[in-house]
């Protein structure tokens, strides 16, 4: 199976701004998330495939991270600990997304998994 990046996050100091600045320059539909501090943005065919995240300690401006599609986040998380990569977030569900994880590869590259939710 491919494991294509299906989603690129985004630091940002204000997520809604930054959301906005690129619906502004490239005409995409944005959506804010309050509660999880957090928006979106779609960038074709209604996939909200960009996200912008706040700026935090461990995530500064500037931080990019690309998730990449997996069928099986456990299964995942497993070979990359025991390949050297250091898990930082184990899956979190997002109700109608699926789960999420992140590791660290062993070069020091935050990247994300995403599990999507069954339809």
């Amino acid at each position: 199976m491919a494991h294509p990046i299906v989603h690129v996050e985004l630091s940002a100091n204000s997520h809604e701004g930054a959301a906005q600045w690129y619906a502004d320059l490239f005409g995409w539909s944005t959506q804010s998330f309050p509660d999880m501090n957090y928006s979106t943005a779609t960038t074709d065919g209604g996939n909200a495939n960009v996200g912008f995240s706040p700026v935090q300690p461990n995530v500064p401006a500037g931080t990019v991270t690309p998730y990449i599609h997996t069928d099986d986040v456990k299964g995942h998380l497993e070979r990359i600990a025991a390949k050297g990569g250091q898990i930082l977030m184990p899956g979190q569900e997002i109700p109608g997304v699926g789960t999420i994880a992140l590791f660290r590869d062993p070069t020091g590259n935050m990247i994300g998994l995403l599990q999507p939710a069954a339809m």
